[in-house]
């Protein structure tokens, strides 16, 4: 008796199979190879199938029908992660992703401790650190766990951290920078990269995080602002971009959010808060006067135009600033009340002048 076999069952396809030529009942059973699989539509014989890796389809190349999915890619799985290797024609399977805040070529073999109580490995790993890791790249590995320690102090996004370790690892070395602390560098890092990223920070919480002096953040603040304005280069999450790096300043509207969750006000406080800001910027009013004075005189008066008062000396402790700037800013903002509100906000009865603090 012959036997043929059949197609494996691939989606809509259609096997054909040429008669098997007679065997002996007694031989092993041989199956039959020959067996073409083609598409219903097209009926092309050869077929002209395609297998598309990428997308797991074996796809018809005639029509375009889907023929079969879950295709498994057997081709070679070779890559390279070398830098000189923009053609993909060395066949290394070793190594990770160069890390762009390094130094070196990175893909150095690691000598653990080994079991508890070893000394051979211990004395092994001692020796290899002093023969093969870069001191550049363990100074930079402790600077960047350094300012990722503080970032996560402060609860700041990821991004704010990768911006300024790739601040410090470009600005370490310039000599402008010598007889600085490498705190105070580390310290201006974050600083600008809390700018970069629209994370707004002042001069005093960055000084409160790393315990250096508010006018030493300052002097270094400036002197790495003029060289990454030298460099011109982009300056973002891992030093890449296709901008160059612009100088960019804290404005009010940055610290409005975080000052109204201190205070534990109301989003329609903040959003009043906002507008308030915008307005007294595009009118020329507190012209020159500090980001965090405006941020706490235009809350001041949002919080008591929607009923949720705050008295000026409990603004003052969460803004850093003192209760009589808050007073004589405002006192500029009521004077033009008029052309700050939105008269929305009166006629909805969501806030009413008469909840002004007064002057």
């Amino acid at each position: 008796m012959a036997f043929a076999s059949t197609a494996l069952p691939i989606a809509t396809s259609t096997a054909f199979s040429q008669p098997a030529p007679s065997v002996n009942v007694q031989s092993a059973f041989q199956r039959n190879l020959n067996v073409h699989l083609i598409c219903p539509d097209c009926k092309e014989i050869p077929p002209n199938l395609v297998e598309n890796f990428s997308d797991g389809d074996m796809v018809c190349g005639s029509c375009g029908l889907v023929l079969g999915d879950r295709i498994i890619d057997t081709r070679s799985e070779w890559r390279t992660f070398a830098n000189d290797d923009q053609g993909n024609d060395d066949p290394s399977r070793v190594g990770e992703a160069l890390n762009p805040l390094l130094d070196g070529n990175q893909l150095d073999t690691m000598i653990s401790y080994g079991a508890p109580g070893s000394n051979v490995g211990r004395e092994l790993n001692r020796t290899q650190n002093k023969a093969v890791h870069d001191k550049k790249d363990n100074e930079l590995q402790a600077a960047y766990a350094k300012i990722s320690q503080m970032c996560e102090r402060y609860s700041l996004p990821r991004v704010v951290q990768d911006t300024a370790k790739d601040i410090y690892k470009k600005v370490k070395d310039n000599r402008k920078l010598k007889g600085k602390s490498q705190e105070s560098i580390e310290a201006a890092a974050i600083f600008i990269a809390c700018r970069q990223s629209g994370v707004g920070r002042t001069f005093k919480e960055i000084c409160l995080l790393t315990s250096v002096p508010k006018k030493e953040i300052g002097k270094v603040f400036k002197i790495i602002d003029g060289i990454l304005l030298e460099l011109g280069t982009p300056t973002n999450a891992a030093g890449q971009g296709d901008r160059e790096y612009q100088a960019v300043g804290t404005n009010a509207e940055d610290l409005l959010n975080r000052f109204c969750s201190h205070l534990g006000l109301s989003t329609q406080v903040a959003s009043g808060a906002q507008y308030i800001a915008r307005r007294a910027a595009k009118e020329g009013i507190l012209a020159g006067r500090s980001p965090i004075s405006i941020a706490a005189a235009t809350i001041y008066m949002a919080a008591g135009l929607f009923g949720e008062g705050r008295s000026a000396s409990k603004i003052a402790e969460r803004a850093g600033v003192s209760d009589g700037t808050i007073k004589t800013s405002y006192k500029f903002l009521w004077e033009a009340r008029e052309k700050l509100v939105d008269p929305q906000w009166i006629e909805s009865k969501k806030a009413s002048l008469s909840g002004l603090p007064k002057v």
